[in-house]
């Protein structure tokens, strides 16, 4: 029986960003069995949509998510990553600084 999930990984990346502001693109691939080369076209893809600021720090880069901006999917009203992540993330297990509003 072959693997799927119900989240694409646009949305698993998300949540590790959520997570882990400071998420290493190799963890977040050793997290979610995915490439490096995979996580970091799915990590463009949320910056370039705007979904996701990368600062770098260093030889680092640090993540904020942007929780005010609307999901592409026009599903019924216009819902926003920060209404999305509400239902996917353990606010207490996520990192305060992780997302900005």
């Amino acid at each position: 029986m072959a693997e799927w999930s119900f989240l694409t990984n646009h949305a698993r990346v998300l949540v590790c960003i959520a997570n882990d502001p400071e998420v290493r693109l190799r963890d977040i691939a050793a997290t979610l069995g995915i490439t490096e080369r995979t996580a970091f076209g799915v990590v463009t893809d949320l910056t370039t949509a705007g979904y996701v600021i990368k600062d770098k720090h260093g030889r680092r880069n640090r993540y904020s998510i942007q929780t005010h901006v609307t999901l592409l999917d026009g599903i019924g009203r216009e819902q926003t990553i920060g209404e999305l992540l509400a239902v996917l993330v353990d606010n207490r297990a996520r990192r305060p600084d992780a997302i900005r509003t």
